[in-house]
């Protein structure tokens, strides 16, 4: 059973991807070395795979995370924000300029589960739009939409089209029914504008 985070811990994560990002502009590690020092709950040692999204004026500026549980929540949000501020290889360098302007938005994943579908339509009808983030892999190509990308792509055939398009695979390969299909959920934390 996946722990669920409290409102809290929210805050607490998102200081820290804020501060993990501020510190490579200004070295400081003293404020890091405090929020650490918060971390109190089991929670957030707890191995999950987790992501950080950062929206700039509403659209994305950077986003990175695992999927897999390899480090503790705490660890990974902060190795995530440095990594979509600065590593995300469809932008720019976050500029220290920009950080003022830029929102922060943590997911924290269950653990996926794999989907078994019939055929093509089974494989729409079982998603669960604005509930399930999916992962799709066919020999060397994989690819995976948080539960957030259902806003931009509400149609189950849309949202499978395009993440095999990021997986690097056809179009039309999700109706091929080859795909190895995974879902799982997220809880979301974000700054408030």
């Amino acid at each position: 059973m996946t722990k669920t985070l409290s409102k809290q811990d929210g805050k607490l994560l998102l200081k820290l991807a804020r501060q993990k990002i501020f510190n490579t502009f200004k070295k400081d590690d003293s404020k890091l070395a405090a929020l650490k020092a918060e971390v109190s709950d089991m929670v957030l040692k707890e191995k999950r795979g987790t992501f950080v999204s950062l929206h700039k004026k509403g659209d994305l500026r950077g986003c990175i995370g695992n999927i897999e549980p390899v480090k503790t929540v705490f660890d990974a949000i902060e190795d995530n924000a440095e990594h979509a501020a600065f590593n995300d290889s469809r932008f720019s360098p976050l500029s220290c300029e920009e950080l003022k302007d830029t929102s922060i938005e943590i997911s924290i994943l269950t653990s996926p589960q794999k989907l078994d579908y019939k055929d093509a339509a089974d494989l729409a009808a079982k998603l669960r739009p604005g509930i399930d983030g999916v992962i799709i892999r066919k020999n060397h190509h994989g690819a995976t939409f948080l539960p957030q990308v259902w806003d931009q792509l509400k149609d189950p055939g849309e949202f499978l089209k395009h993440l095999c398009m990021k997986a690097g695979l056809s179009p039309d390969e999700w109706k091929s029914c080859d795909l190895d299909v995974l879902t799982y959920q997220v809880q979301v934390f974000e700054e408030k504008p």
